[in-house]
């Protein structure tokens, strides 16, 4: 699932079967299932009503089909086990920072206007655009309309499909998409950073010229597509997103974790330490963040972190990404410090299961380390008197 798709799930979450504008909550919800021709019939007549031309529907859908390998992908979805050692070490290779830096200077001009017109420094946009295709080299092999009319019309999700759909259509009717022939993710994401299409319709910019927006082959077009994206989530130009530091050993660590922001400078006071010496930005919230432990890896996050969050609630991914943008806008590698052994997955779901016999509310027990579980985590750790850092170990599930 890329981050795209995992942030239009999360607001998802929270439509309970009608659209979401106003506009169309005064029509019936969509239909899905059924018969295909009748519900490709049901999706024309919806684009002709939003004042897409009927010739625009007809082209985009004929020859459409169900997809049954797009089936297949969303019913097995994986679940996301690395730790942030792990994940980012992967991810944020030698190899990709290098490539970064090349495309930093290929597209020196085009990065300048980004950041001119959207506020949004380079090494962000080039840290998302490693990580969601390789810098466009891995794409998807998935027929785009198809994988969305296949999704739309399976009665899962259809209320956060079909409005994809309708907005692929108008992508074709601005001459910027292929129907036949546009390939991307299998749920419909498209391009080298992986955007849907009403965030394509929404935020599209062309960045070459050319009188269209296409972010599958045009990098200009993808890098200001992604910065107008970018800047929509809420970002302020000139603050930062992430900023490594060290610590004391006697912090009270129960302030830490995303949602327990204070100033920076509060922070500084109690012995944080910026490795890059910066402390310009003392007047901003932060939250101390240790995603393994207050001995591994620990940042300071700022409000434009919060982008991070909109793009992809996966707090590993969304951490690797922000520090990816980091090493490219400067800063060195982070000490990866001496993190204590985490548990392993039937560990993990024993602990959740004596956090939740405890009152807690860890969601699924499923070994997963998400945010319910890190917090209640912390909590137990302040009860018992270890240090709450969130970082469930061997310790602490023999201590509950």
């Amino acid at each position: 699932m890329s981050a795209a798709l995992a942030r239009r799930l999360a607001l998802a979450s929270v439509i309970t079967g009608c659209l979401a504008s106003t506009a169309l909550a005064q029509t019936p919800a969509p239909s899905c299932g059924g018969d295909l021709g009748a519900f490709l019939e049901g999706v024309k007549a919806e684009a002709v009503a939003r004042g897409i031309p009927a010739s625009a529907a007809e082209e985009a859908l004929a020859g459409a089909e169900i997809d049954q390998k797009v089936l297949s992908r969303d019913r097995a979805q994986g679940v996301f086990r690395q730790t942030f050692l792990e994940f980012s070490q992967r991810t944020v290779s030698q190899a990709r920072l290098d490539i970064g830096r090349q495309k930093l200077k290929q597209f020196a001009e085009v990065f300048d206007r980004a950041e001119r017109e959207f506020g949004v420094a380079p090494g962000v946009i080039t840290a998302f655009w490693a990580m969601e295709t390789d810098f466009g080299a891995v794409q998807g092999d998935f027929n785009t309309r198809n994988a969305l009319v296949t999704l739309s019309h399976d009665c899962r999700r259809p209320e956060l499909f079909r409005p994809q759909l309708i907005a692929l259509i108008e992508m074709v009717q601005h001459g910027d998409l292929n129907p036949s022939t546009n390939t991307g993710a299998w749920a419909g994401e498209i391009g080298q950073v992986q955007m849907l299409p009403e965030d394509i319709i929404a935020y599209g910019v062309d960045g070459d010229g050319d009188g269209h927006i296409n972010v599958k082959s045009s990098a200009p077009d993808a890098i200001l597509t992604a910065a107008k994206f970018i800047q929509s989530l809420g970002f302020k130009a000139g603050q930062p997103w992430i900023q490594e530091v060290t610590l004391p050993d006697n912090l009270p660590w129960e302030r830490s974790g995303l949602g327990n922001e204070m100033p920076a400078g509060e922070w500084f006071k109690l012995g944080v330490t910026p490795r890059d010496g910066n402390t310009n930005f003392g007047d901003l919230p932060a939250a101390l963040i240790m995603p393994q432990g207050r001995k591994g890896p620990t940042f300071l996050t700022y409000p434009n972190f919060g982008i991070y969050l909109e793009w992809n609630q996966s707090f590993i991914y969304t951490t690797s990404a922000a520090y990816f943008a980091t090493r490219l806008s400067g800063a060195p590698p982070y000490l990866k410090g001496t993190p204590e052994a985490g548990l392993d997955d039937g560990g993990m779901k024993a602990l959740q299961a004596k956090l939740e016999a405890l009152g807690h509310n860890v969601g699924k027990i499923d070994g997963i380390l998400g945010s319910g579980t890190r917090q209640a985590v912390q909590k137990e750790q302040a009860r018992l008197g270890l240090p709450a850092d969130g970082w469930p170990t061997q310790a602490l599930l023999s201590a509950l």
